[in-house]
Order: structure tokens, then sequence, then C-alpha cells
């Protein structure tokens, strides 16, 4: 879609998200005698990395913790006589809700925590007041309506980052490509809003202190759905027959939860709340020490969640987590990444449209820029003219003819283009190019060995996580192939190509590279069903 100028405000606000703002304050409200997170909180900070993808983005880039609108210029970035002339981002949606399923595990656990009964009898419990009592007290403010919905908090690392890629690549993000910006995203309601958050960021670069519209006054309105490109796993058939509806393709998961690693952290998690063992569960351990994420990320507040972990319990539970990310979206099987391949090759397309663009006008800025792009009729006003006087006569004109032809023409169609989606998408794509993957396969039974591995999904793939694409025209290449590179960035860091490790290629380079995948990768026949049974272990 293509995103035009904003037009009209309208200062409405829609009956049910009114309802749901009232309800939101009337439980901040409630939650006020809640302790604010210190910026140095050591509990927190000794969690904080190990949250997968539940993950804040700041806790991936800490700079921003002080200074949230200030861009970083990565040193690698290319700069000079190589200007940007377009960028693709694939962005995944900010902070969000729990799921309507995370919460009903929540109630679970904290009617667990209710039905304990008095402290006294049980071990230690005279004159203290543990983290089991503490949570008995604390306020369950989680309600189903809330059901994985982008919070204040996903809406502000949605403007934030507006904010950063726009003062970043001030060329791509002027003012008049504003109206030409082309947005996609997934169909969920937490994409969709980050898009239209991003939007008002951009908006608020443009014009500081000016309250951005609603993107329904915006000529543009919302981003265009298309969960063919941003949930691209939900229209394969091979992946949900052989993974997501497949019992036990999650194997290594459901192994580890019964394994020693996180058998002594369920221990440990029991006798600290003070409740039988045989009362909870790997999959409760795990919401509890999501909710401590949750409460961190969305309002920033130190929970009693957080005192029941310690570092090695965190571990594991990062372990948990990531088994099922590589498993189910990443190199456990091939189709996760294979699935990806429309969305690798729509990327592509853009770049190579904008190449072509930026061939065509460059083209035809050299031919009015020589005498025999003049027209006719000018070159009879300079006839009979001789020496000094008909060169500077010529030279007007082609300056006349340069002006009226080239000034303010913009040779590529679509700067800028963002794609809102999840961490789902963005896991896949990178399998698919050769990132994080480790010299031996996440199983449930190489934890110790994979204490150092490269796949850790919450350093992946934090909420409001990004891959940026920049195309550069370089003006003074040396061959024409040198004329066009790219970059990579993940979370606004130069990203290292995964066959090379160089910080830049030239573009014709990285499409030999990836050759296979832009052209034999045919989402059609990937995503058929065959007669074989999926095999685990599939390791390519």
């Amino acid at each position: 879609m293509l995103c035009g100028t904003p037009g009209f405000l309208r200062a409405s606000v829609a009956p049910a998200a009114a309802l749901a703002a009232a309800l939101a304050a009337a439980l901040f409200s409630s939650l006020a005698h809640c302790s604010l997170l210190e910026p140095r909180d050591p509990v927190t900070s000794v969690l904080s990395p190990y949250f997968g993808t539940k993950t804040r983005y700041e806790d991936v880039n800490p700079r921003l913790l002080s200074d949230p609108e200030a861009p970083r210029r990565d040193p690698e970035l290319l700069e000079g006589t190589c200007t940007p002339v377009q960028l693709v981002a694939l962005i995944r949606h900010g902070t969000r809700y729990p799921t309507a399923k995370q919460i009903s595990k929540l109630r679970q656990l904290h009617g667990l925590l209710q039905a304990r009964g008095p402290a006294d009898g049980r071990p230690g419990s005279a004159g203290s007041r543990g983290p089991g009592a503490a949570l008995t007290d604390w306020p369950l403010w989680y309600a189903d309506w809330m059901d994985g919905q982008l919070v204040e908090k996903g809406r502000q690392d949605m403007r934030q980052l507006a904010l950063r890629l726009a003062s970043l690549f001030p060329a791509l993000f002027t003012r008049e490509n504003y109206g030409r910006l082309r947005l996609v995203t997934s169909s969920k309601h937490r994409c969709m809003d980050s898009g239209a958050a991003f939007l008002q960021g951009l908006w608020q670069h443009y014009y500081p202190g000016l309250s951005p519209p609603d993107v329904a006054d915006m000529e543009c309105g919302p981003p265009r759905v298309n969960d063919k490109l941003m949930r691209f796993f939900d229209h394969c058939e091979k992946f949900l027959t052989e993974v997501e509806r497949n019992a036990t393709a999650l194997y290594h998961v459901e192994a580890f939860k019964t394994g020693p690693e996180m058998q002594n952290t369920l221990k440990k998690v029991a006798a600290t709340l003070e409740v039988p063992v045989n009362d909870l569960n790997a999959d409760l351990i795990q919401v509890a020490f999501f909710t401590c994420s949750f409460d961190l990320a969305i309002r920033g507040v130190k929970s009693p969640w957080c005192d029941v972990f310690d570092i090695d319990d965190a571990k594991v539970l990062e372990y948990l987590n990531d088994l099922k990310q590589y498993w189910k979206r990443s190199y456990g099987y091939t189709i996760n990444s294979r699935s990806s391949c429309t969305l690798f090759q729509d990327i592509f397309q853009h770049l190579d449209k904008a190449v072509e663009q930026q061939q065509r006008f460059a083209y035809r800025k050299t031919y009015l820029l020589t005498v025999g792009g003049v027209n006719h009729a000018e070159k009879e006003t300079v006839k009979g003219c001789e020496g000094d006087l008909a060169a500077t006569s010529v030279t007007s004109l082609i300056a006349r003819v340069d002006s009226a032809d080239l000034a303010g023409s913009q040779p590529v169609s679509s700067p800028v283009i963002l794609q809102f989606g999840h961490a789902e998408t963005l896991l896949p794509l990178l399998s698919l190019m050769g990132y994080f993957k480790d010299k031996e396969p996440l199983t449930a039974y190489n934890y110790k060995k994979q204490m150092h591995r490269k796949f850790r999904s919450g350093h992946i793939v934090p909420y409001a996580s990004n891959l940026i694409f920049v195309l550069y025209h370089c003006e003074n290449a040396k061959t024409p192939k040198e004329e066009f590179q790219v970059q990579m960035l993940l979370n606004e860091k130069v990203l290292p190509l995964a066959h090379s490790q160089e910080t830049v290629s030239l573009y014709e380079d990285m499409k030999n590279h990836y050759k296979d995948i832009l052209q034999n990768c045919q989402t059609n026949e990937e995503c058929k069903l065959t007669k074989k049974n999926v095999s685990f272990g599939i390791w390519a």
C-alpha cells in the first residue's frame, strides 16, 4: 500500500477503545503502590537477558534505557559516495499483553498460592514473608480481553523506532517520501497497531509538537494486511501438518520439561512458593517466569514473580523457550525456514525494482546532460553562435533541461517499505539465510553443551526487533557491479553476512549467494504434502 499524506483530524474515540482505556486506567490505579523498577535493580538486571521472545528491546540495546529516541550510527554503515536509495524493514510488533492462554495458566498458579492456607506450621514461616506470601497478595491484574494485544509501551516502542530510523536515514525518511511509504502488516491487531504507531512516530519526526492524527484520518489509512507474507506459516500445509499439528514435532521440548535441569528448577520453585511439587509443572513455572517479564516490560515494575527465580533457573527456562523456537520456527525442520521463501523473494523483488529504477534514472540524467539530449527547438536558439558564446548558451540550455526534467523527481517509487509481523515471521527468515546456526542442533539432552549457543531467541527477536535491508547506490563505483551495494541491520546494528562475515555486499554477489532460494524455492512446491512421514532431527 502506498501511504498518502495526512488529511483532516478526527477527535472521536471508538466506544470499545474508550471502555478498554478506562478499564486499563482503573487497573493501573489499583496498582499505584507497586514499586517502580530502579535502573540497576539486581534481580531484574540478572534475569532480563533470559526472557527469550518476551525480552524488552532496550535489554538488547541498553543504550536506549537512557535515551530511547537517540539514534546510534553503527560505524560500519556505508557513507560518503554511497547513498541509500531504498530501505526494506521487517519489524516485529512492540510489547504486548500475555495471551489468554497464558493468563489462564497464571490464574491457575495464583489459585494454588491462595489455596495454601495460613503460613503457620510451614518450615521457616515464623516471622517471615517469602515470595509465596507476597504473591498471594499481589493483584492478578491481567484480564482475558488483553489476549496478546499491543500495550502502550508497545506503541512507544514503535514511535521511538520510527524516530531513530528517520534520523539514521534522513535521505529516505523525507517529508516528500512520507506520502510514498509502503506498509504491510499481519492481520493480528498487535501488528496493525504497531504499524499505526510507527506512522505516528514519523509524524512526530516531521511535525514536532503537533499531535498526530489517527491512522484512519490519514489518506493512506492503515497498513495493508497481507498474511500470505507476514504469516506465511499459516498458509503452508506441510508446516501445519508436520510441525504445527504434529503432537510429536516438539519432542525435545517435552523431553526437556521432564529432564533433570527442569525438574531441579521445579523443585526449587515449589520450595520457594511453598506449594507441593506435584501441583506444579513446567508450563506453570514458565508462565510464572514470563509474568516477571510481562510486569517489567508492560508496567516497568519489579514484580514478586521475579524473586522466585535465580539466574540458574532463568537459564534453564530460556533454554526451554529456545528449544520451542528452534524446533517450531528455525533449524529443527527444513520446512520451518523454507516456508518463508515467499517473503524472502518479496524483499528482493523490491530491491530489484529499486535497482532498475535507479539505473533508468541515471541513464535519463546522463542523456539529458549531453547536448544530444537538448531538443531541436532549443538547438535552433544557439544556431549561429560561435566560440564561448555557443558553449555558454548550450551549457545554460542543459542546465535548464536538467532543472525542468530532474528537479524533485524520485528515481525509486517506494524508497521505504515497512512490514510488520511476528517473532515467528523473523526467525524462519533469518534461518533461511543461515543466521544463528550452531554446529549441533539444540536438543533436550545437550543443555550444558549449548550454554554458549548462537541461537538465543531473546537476543535475536525481542519485542520490536527489526531486520533491515539497505540498498545503496555508489556514485563513484569503479565497475557497474560495484554500483549497487547492500547492508543488513538486525535491531539497528549492522549484521555481518552469514556466508562471509563482511559488513557490506555487492548486491549482485548477495543475489548470487542466495540464488537457490530466489530461483528454486517455490512455496507451492515446498509446502505441498508428501506421503513420506515426518522425521526428527532434520538438520539442513
